[in-house]
């Protein structure tokens, strides 16, 4: 038996026993078995010459990794815990799971207005999870819809009713635990009626320094005039393998704004596609990534306008040192019929070290004569004119690197439009700025 069927037989174990030990309806049960025999005929992808989606990409560290599921109940964690190492607010609606298990302790949720937050498990009967689930994340998409799927069983459903006016923000709080090296597979399920809003965050924590695999995919389906304000923060450790899936359709009018920020992981990727699929959609993709080390953050951020009238930006900044990499591969589609489609795209990065490197494509393909449409990508080291202005004022050199770091992250930041979660992000990227200079060269 060779390494690679090992591990193989590692996941088919942990499924199989996901599948004896806790029942779902048929109409899941079937979703998990379409999921199990695809990941299990297709398995991790390389980065293998022609493989574009993965070029930059090599999964070979993960692929060498066991990581186990826990089909047992959640590991007890604190409140306390969680306000020291993730974005908390008693105000906040909150579904939390640890260990990829829905935690009752964590949670604080309760129906209002019709909106529902719930445990995706407890709303397997509900029909518009069934008719949605999978629908614009399918299973056959890639390895890892497809694993993600196989051990489909707790989650976050979100269904938000037309006309709703959501001030308070839904957290979906993901834990990853000390202890072993644990596989996750975090399923989000957000439905938005017609012209309601929500504000919608996504938190993912490692709490112990072994290597982890989390492998969430959420979908969000917006209704015509809906709008979401969406937030993903990743904050798991450097030994941990995050690999998320994330997509989007979108209906007349709506709108979908998202700021991704991550810090932490061995490998990172943000597999984000919007699909702006009825006249006058919009969506706003913005996203902060800080690596050092020899950490990589891959940012797969792709927008495809169907309809005409539809606008879109991709706005990303990163901080590099050490000898760490980043990936930007950004995408937009502008269809035949979406004429009059605005669309821009820019990653700007800011590099501190001759080891740490930066991969950026971005990339327009369009199919409308009347559009505007716009690309561009940076990258450079802080600037020296500036640092001697600062020194020149009476600014120490290693206090002016960190004024020019604290800036170039800020303008991301400062578009986050939730105090409590903008203040985290800042505490975090305040604590990572000086691991960042001290790799620097």
């Amino acid at each position: 038996m060779t390494l690679a069927t090992a591990r193989g037989e590692k996941y088919a174990a942990d499924f199989k026993a996901l599948t004896e030990s806790r029942s779902v309806p048929d109409w899941m049960g079937e979703l998990r078995q379409r999921g199990w025999d695809h990941f299990d005929s297709i398995r991790f992808p390389t980065a293998r010459r022609g493989n574009e989606l993965w070029k930059y990409t090599d999964l070979g560290p993960l692929e060498r990794g066991t990581f186990g599921f826990q089909s047992e109940g959640p590991t007890a964690v604190s409140t306390g815990e969680m306000r020291r190492c993730a974005p908390w607010s008693d105000d906040w609606a909150t579904l939390a799971f640890v260990d990829g298990r829905y935690s009752e302790a964590l949670s604080n949720v309760s129906a209002s207005d019709g909106l529902t937050v719930q445990n995706l498990a407890d709303a397997a009967e509900s029909a518009p999870l069934r008719e949605n689930l999978t629908r614009h994340a399918a299973v056959e998409e890639s390895a890892f819809t497809a694993l993600n799927t196989a051990f489909l069983g707790d989650g976050a459903y979100v269904q938000i009713p037309d006309d709703h006016e959501g001030d308070t923000p839904i957290h979906l709080l993901f834990v990853t635990t000390a202890g072993g090296s644990r596989a996750t597979y975090p399923r989000t399920l957000v439905l938005a009626g017609a012209n309601s809003r929500a504000k919608v965050i996504e938190s993912y924590v490692s709490l112990g320094d072994e290597g982890c695999f989390t492998a969430p995919v959420a979908e969000f389906v917006l209704e015509a005039g809906a709008g979401i304000e969406h937030y993903r923060v990743l904050v798991e450790n450097e030994e941990t393998f995050h690999i998320a899936t994330t997509r989007v359709h979108q209906s007349d009018n709506s709108v979908f704004n998202s700021i991704s920020y991550a810090t932490g992981p061995k490998i990172g990727r943000n597999d984000l596609h919007t699909l702006l699929d009825a006249p006058g959609a919009e969506c706003t993709l913005h996203g902060l990534y800080l690596t050092t080390n020899d950490q990589q953050v891959d940012n797969h951020i792709s927008t495809t306008h169907a309809k005409p009238h539809g606008s879109s930006r991709q706005f990303y900044k990163g901080v590099l040192s050490g000898n760490s990499r980043a990936v930007f591969s950004g995408r937009v589609l502008v269809e035949k019929d979406a004429q009059k489609t605005v669309a821009e795209q820019r990653d700007l990065n800011l590099v501190l070290s001759h080891g740490a490197e930066i991969d950026t494509k971005p990339s327009l393909e369009i199919y409308a004569d009347d559009v505007k449409c716009a690309h561009g990508a940076t990258a450079g080291h802080t600037d020296p004119s500036a640092i001697f202005y600062m020194q020149s004022r009476g600014i120490d050199e290693a206090t002016a690197q960190v004024i020019l770091v604290r800036g170039f992250a800020a303008e991301i930041e400062d578009e986050i439009g939730v105090e409590t979660l903008q203040e985290f992000v800042h505490n975090v990227t305040e604590e990572t700025i000086p691991l960042l200079l001290a790799a620097a060269d």
